[in-house]
């Protein structure tokens, strides 16, 4: 049976490959070349077509590509009251090209939300739409997983556990703020409790003194608090991955070791899981689904651009089944096909024939 209400059974993560048209007017705007406000139509206008080409595939969901970020998660994170970027050294590192040396950190006591730029951004696909419009921002661990107690300096919060509640407070509010501005479709991206299944991400967040096995649970109560004053007909849904910058990686290993808080005690309706290679492990955790969760299932690639075989997909998701009932699953490519603008190493018309495949399958398998 097809599904009314997202997660959708032909769905996507919600990045997209940044035009050439696009690429160009950030460039021009950062040499000086253009103004903010030129840079801003250009982006309108290859947005709204985007947003057409998702509608002409099939999609039911609609989002904006992430086409005015940089980043999936820095250009949110670094809008937060009591957050600023800044260039420093990366510490959790891809298995091939890294991104640029920006990060975030904390600057005085968060728990505040005056606004944020995304909640318009979020309007404008809202208003250019008849479909669900879906907005993706970095799950609350963004601000934590990668730098530890660097982001978070002794003198502000001398007690981590205050960091943490005054966080999800910062996302209650903002989530709130988002379901205000007509957002019924939201996308937490915390990839953070993927790279838990890691033993040497484990290892290396030991050794700057968290505790790997704790911070599971710690995640899961800043997502909770981030959905605790969201309206009964908004959806939120997490998506987790092992890392995604010009196709490489950062993780590798199953789901097991967070599996039971993942899906009992993470409060989200929809999981996005990346299934598209061996370093994701098998649909064993899948068992601990309870009823009433949808399990999207990314079984496409964004990070090459050979079309799976439809056969194989299909046999996959059979093999999903025997886990979790088929009515709880989805379909949808493992992660979003450009997480940076740099863009994952695929064309474009690569891309489009990818969520082509995954409209016609879901088609198939759920009528």
């Amino acid at each position: 049976m097809q599904r009314t209400t997202p997660p959708f059974r032909a769905d996507h993560v919600g990045s997209l490959l940044r035009t050439p048209a696009l690429k160009e007017a950030r460039d021009r705007c950062a040499r000086g070349d253009i103004s903010a406000e030129q840079l801003r139509a250009v982006e309108d206008r290859e947005i709204i077509a985007l947003i057409r080409k998702q509608e002409e595939v099939g999609l039911p969901g609609i989002t904006d590509g992430e086409y005015r970020r940089a980043s999936w998660q820095t250009d949110f994170l670094q809008q937060l009251d009591g957050v600023e970027s800044y260039e420093g050294e990366r510490k959790i590192r891809f298995q091939g090209p890294q991104p640029r040396n920006i990060q975030v950190r904390v600057k005085s006591r968060l728990g505040a939300f005056s606004g944020h730029p995304m909640i318009d951004h979020f309007r404008f696909v809202k208003e250019h739409t008849a479909r669900t419009a879906k907005m993706t921002i970095p799950s609350p661990s963004a601000l934590h997983f990668r730098y530890g107690r660097e982001a978070v300096p002794e003198s502000i919060y001398p007690a981590m556990d205050d960091f943490y509640a005054d966080l999800g407070t910062t996302y209650r509010k903002a989530v709130r703020a988002f379901a205000d501005a007509g957002c019924r479709y939201l996308q937490l991206d915390e990839v953070n409790l993927a790279y838990l299944c890691d033993p040497a991400l484990c290892a290396q967040v030991a050794a700057r003194g968290d505790d790997p096995h704790r911070l599971p649970g710690i995640y899961a109560t800043m997502i909770n608090a981030a959905m605790s004053d969201i309206p009964d007909d908004m959806v939120v849904t997490m998506h987790l991955c092992r890392g995604n910058f010009r196709s490489s990686f950062v993780a590798t290993g199953g789901y097991e070791p967070v599996a039971d808080i993942l899906f009992n005690t993470v409060k989200v309706h929809g999981y996005f899981m990346e299934y598209d290679s061996e370093r994701a492990g098998g649909f064993e955790p899948l068992r601990f689904v309870p009823k009433g969760k949808i399990v999207v299932l990314g079984l496409v690639t964004s990070k090459t651009g050979q079309l799976e075989s439809r056969d194989g997909i299909l046999r996959r998701i059979e093999a999903a089944a025997k886990f979790v009932d088929i009515d709880q699953l989805a379909l949808s490519p493992q992660c979003g096909f450009a997480s940076t603008d740099d863009g994952n190493t695929l064309a474009e018309d690569e891309q489009w024939a990818k969520l082509r495949l995954i409209v016609e399958i879901a088609d198939e398998v759920w009528g």
